[in-house]
């Protein structure tokens, strides 16, 4: 079995901690659907703070399994191009990648991606083309459930070492341990458990000396009543509290809501609240 990527390593918890809580968006809502010849269409809506402008993107996904061609083309009310062309398989592990994004009168971005995965290691690298030219590369290895990797960006102009990480982590059946330290000093810990079929918990400590000498705290639990609902979790050592819930109304339709507060502080109004509506064709 192939190694995770780099940004991968520790996606088990980054997932519990950062996934389907809602609270973020006062209103978010999509629609996907898809079609037998391998053409899809999804429309995304959100609404960042509450009273604000929706951001809306409509996009279509055209892909040709004979050859590995994808094709994804995205237009936002903003008029922003989002183009993204992939080529799978144009040697065994060999993904490559051009996307860029266009505004008229406005930013542009272009971008060349490349990733290769064998059983033993997975690679990526990314070549920013028009800003600044760019390259981020990382490197993952593992070895009976023990994964290691590094990342290190390099800014072409310049020729110097623009920045760089490393990660190690272990993984079993039942749980998950993490490591990661960049060039900031930023260091975190984690780990993630599997309790059960029907609950996962987790933590990570994170320290930034940039920012303060305190280590910081996330703990998250998530937990599966049925198959189709789900609760989730997490509170911070400051006392930030998170909490969700997300329903399978029926197929293809699911209903998010969440909301944070301080738990120090339970008799001040919530603080944020927000629900996101799906559904897939």
């Amino acid at each position: 079995m192939a190694p995770p990527f780099f940004s991968d390593i520790s996606q088990n918890i980054n997932g519990l901690l950062n996934r389907d809580y809602f609270h973020n968006t006062p209103t978010a809502f999509s629609l996907r659907t898809n079609t037998k010849s391998n053409v899809n269409f999804s429309v995304n809506a959100r609404q960042n703070v509450r009273d604000g402008p929706l951001i809306t993107n409509m996009e279509a996904r055209m892909s040709d399994k004979a050859t590995g061609l994808t094709y994804t083309q995205g237009w936002s009310n903003e008029n922003k191009l989002n183009t993204r062309i992939e080529f799978k398989d144009l040697a065994p592990g060999l993904k490559t990648e051009l996307a860029s994004t266009y505004i008229p009168n406005g930013a542009k971005t272009a971008k060349v991606n490349l990733s290769f995965v064998q059983p033993f290691f997975a690679s990526r690298c990314t070549f920013d083309l028009l800003k600044n030219p760019s390259f981020v590369g990382n490197l993952t290895l593992s070895h009976e459930g023990t994964v290691g990797g590094a990342e290190f960006g390099y800014d072409i102009i310049s020729g110097t070492l623009s920045r760089y990480a490393v990660a190690l982590g272990y993984s079993t059946k039942q749980y998950t341990l993490g490591v990661f330290i960049d060039d900031s000093k930023l260091t975190s810990v984690s780990f993630f458990q599997k309790v059960s079929q029907d609950l996962q918990v987790g933590a990570k400590a994170t320290l930034n000396p940039k920012i303060s000498s305190n280590v910081n705290m996330e703990l998250a639990t998530r937990y599966l009543p049925d198959e189709t609902s789900q609760i989730k979790a997490k509170i911070t050592d400051i006392g930030k509290l998170t909490v969700s819930y997300k329903q399978t109304i029926r197929t293809g339709i699911t209903l998010g809501i969440g909301a944070s507060m301080d738990a120090l502080k339970l008799n001040e109004p919530v603080q944020k609240i927000g629900w996101s509506l799906n559904f897939s064709a």
